[in-house]
C-alpha cells in the first residue's frame, strides 16, 4: 500500500532494534495511558469511595477480562496476517482481512455484552466475593461489560494498524480515551458521588469514544481499505485465516484470565484489606510492565512481516535480541518502582495495612517480571511467524501447572498474603520453555537454516563482486 508510507515502519529493512524501538514507543506511551485510565478509577475510588469500593473494582477486573480475551486473541491473529500480507505486499489480502475484522467485532462483541450482563452475579459468586463488596462489584462489572463493543472495536482497529506498521494511531486513540475517562470519572465520582457505578460508565463511555477515533482515522488515512462503520462483508477465506490463528491465542488468554479469576479466589479467601492491597499493588506492577506490551507488539509485527517477505536472515537476527532486550528494560522498571513504591502506594491508600499488603505484592512480583518480558517476546516472535499451538500449551501450563497449584500450596500450607510468589515461579517456566523452543523445534531449525543459506548467498555475492 502506498498510503501514509511515512506513518508506517518497515520491519523487514534499516536497523533492527531502531525499527523495533520506534514502533515500540508509542505503544509504550499508550500504555502508560492505559494504566493511567485504570489508575484514575483506583486513585478517584480509594479516595471518594474508600477500601471496600476499591476492593470491588478489583475484583470485577477479572471475569470482565476472561470473556474478552477471546476475542481480543483474535484481534492479534488479525494483526498477524495484516503483518503477513503486508511483508508480502498483498494490498486485496490486507483489505480482506479488514473487512471480515469488521464483522467480526460486532458477531462478538454485542452477544459478550449480553452474556456479561447476564452472568455477572455467577461469576462474581464463583469468585467467593465477599459479602461486604458484593453490590458494588456487580453493578461495576455489569456496566463495564456495557463497554464491550467498544473495546472489541478499538483493539480490532489498533492490531490492523499494528500489522501495517502503523503504532503512532493508536497513541493518540488512547489520549482521547484517557482524556474522556479522567474527566467524567471526576464528573461522575467524585462530583455526583456515583462510586463504582461512575468510574465503571466512564470507562465504557471512553473504549467507544476510542473506537469511533480509529474507525475515524482508519477511513481518512487509509481510504484504499474502504473502512466501514458497519459490517458489509465476510472473506470465507480470510475469516478462516483469522480463526485458525487467533482462536488460540484467544482461547489461551482467556483461560489465562480464568486462571486470574482462580487465583483471585485466592486473593479473596485472604478478607477485602488483602484485597485492597492487591488492587492498590497492580497500579506499580502495571506500571512496570510497560515496555513488555510494546516490545512484544513490535516482535510480533517483526516476525510477521520478515516471515510474510520470506526474510529469513533479518528473522534471525532479532529473534533472540527482542526479548533479551525487552528483559533487561522491564528489569530496570521493575528495580525503579520498587524503589519509589511507597509515596505511589500512599496516592490510592493510606491504611497501614493495606499498604503493608500492597508493598509486599509490588516487591515479589516485580523482581520476576524480566522473565516473563523474556518468555513474552519469544512468544510474539513464534507467533508472528503463524505458529500458535506451542505458545498456546506453553501459556496454559505455565498458568494450570505452575502459578495456579503454587498459589494453591501457599494459601493451604503457608501464608495466603504470600500468594503472590506463584507469579515469579510461572514466570520462570515460562521463560525456559520458550527458549527450548529455539533449540529443540525441527520448523525453527529450518527457518535458521534458510537464514544461513540467505547469509551465504550474500556473503559470496559479496565477494565476487569485490573481484570484479
Amino acid at each position: 500500500m502506498n498510503t501514509n508510507k511515512s506513518k508506517k515502519i518497515d520491519m523487514t529493512r534499516g536497523p533492527i532494534m531502531r525499527n523495533v524501538f520506534l514502533f515500540a514507543i508509542p505503544i509504550v506511551i499508550g500504555n502508560i495511558l492505559q494504566q493511567l485510565y485504570t489508575t484514575v478509577d483506583t486513585l478517584v475510588i480509594g479516595n471518594f469511595g474508600g477500601s471496600t469500593s476499591l476492593a470491588a473494582v478489583g475484583t470485577s477486573s477479572q471475569p470482565v477480562e476472561v470473556l474478552l480475551c477471546v476475542f481480543l486473541g483474535i484481534g492479534t491473529g488479525v494483526s498477524i496476517l495484516i503483518s503477513q500480507y503486508a511483508g508480502a505486499q498483498n494490498e486485496e489480502k490486507i483489505k480482506d482481512t479488514a473487512a471480515t475484522a469488521i464483522s467480526f467485532v460486532f458477531l462478538c462483541g454485542i452477544p459478550v455484552t449480553v452474556l456479561g450482563w447476564i452472568y455477572a452475579p455467577y461469576i462474581l459468586e464463583f469468585m467467593g466475593v465477599p459479602e461486604d463488596t458484593w453490590t458494588a462489584a456487580l453493578y461495576y462489572t455489569r456496566f463495564v461489560f456495557l463497554g464491550t463493543l467498544g473495546n472489541i472495536g478499538y483493539n480490532m482497529n489498533a492490531g490492523i494498524l499494528r500489522g501495517l506498521g502503523d503504532s503512532k494511531a493508536s497513541l493518540w486513540f488512547l489520549v482521547v480515551a484517557c482524556i474522556t475517562n479522567i474527566i467524567l470519572d471526576i464528573y461522575l465520582v467524585a462530583g455526583l458521588r456515583m462510586d463504582v457505578v461512575g468510574a465503571a460508565i466512564a470507562t465504557s463511555v471512553a473504549m467507544f469514544v476510542s473506537w469511533i477515533t480509529s474507525i475515524l482515522y482508519i477511513r481518512k488515512k487509509f481510504p484504499e481499505l474502504s473502512f466501514t462503520f458497519l459490517p458489509r462483508r465476510i472473506v470465507g477465506e480470510e475469516m478462516s485465516r483469522i480463526i485458525r490463528i487467533g482462536l488460540p491465542i484467544g482461547l489461551n488468554n482467556s483461560l489465562f484470565s480464568f486462571g486470574h479469576v482462580a487465583l483471585q479466589t485466592m486473593v479473596n479467601a485472604q478478607g477485602s484489606t488483602f484485597m485492597a492491597g492487591h488492587s492498590v499493588a497492580g497500579r506499580i506492577t502495571g506500571l512496570s510492565n510497560i515496555a513488555i506490551t510494546g516490545m512484544s507488539s513490535a516482535a510480533t509485527t517483526f516476525a510477521g512481516q520478515n516471515f510474510g517477505a520470506k526474510n529469513y536472515r533479518r528473522l534471525k537476527e532479532g529473534h533472540l535480541r527482542i526479548p533479551l532486550v525487552s528483559g533487561l528494560i522491564t528489569l530496570a522498571f521493575g528495580l525503579f518502582f520498587i524503589n519509589i513504591r511507597m509515596p505511589i502506594l500512599r496516592f490510592f491508600n493510606k491504611e497501614d495495612m493495606v499498604l503493608m499488603y500492597a508493598s509486599r505484592y509490588v516487591v515479589v512480583t516485580l523482581m520476576g517480571q524480566w522473565m516473563y518480558a523474556v518468555f513474552n517476546g519469544v512468544s510474539c516472535i513464534i507467533q508472528g511467524t503463524g505458529r500458535v499451538k506451542y505458545t498456546t500449551i506453553i501459556n496454559l501450563m505455565m498458568l494450570w501447572v505452575v502459578r495456579v497449584p503454587v498459589a494453591y500450596l501457599i494459601t493451604q500450607y503457608y501464608d495466603g498474603t504470600w500468594v503472590m510468589l506463584c507469579f515469579p515461579a510461572s514466570f520462570f517456566f515460562g521463560m525456559m520453555c520458550m527458549l527450548a523452543y529455539y533449540v529443540f523445534s525441527k520448523r525453527w531449525h529450518e527457518l535458521m537454516a534458510l537464514a544461513r543459506e540467505e547469509e551465504k548467498s550474500i556473503q559470496q555475492a559479496d565477494v565476487e563482486l569485490k573481484y570484479m
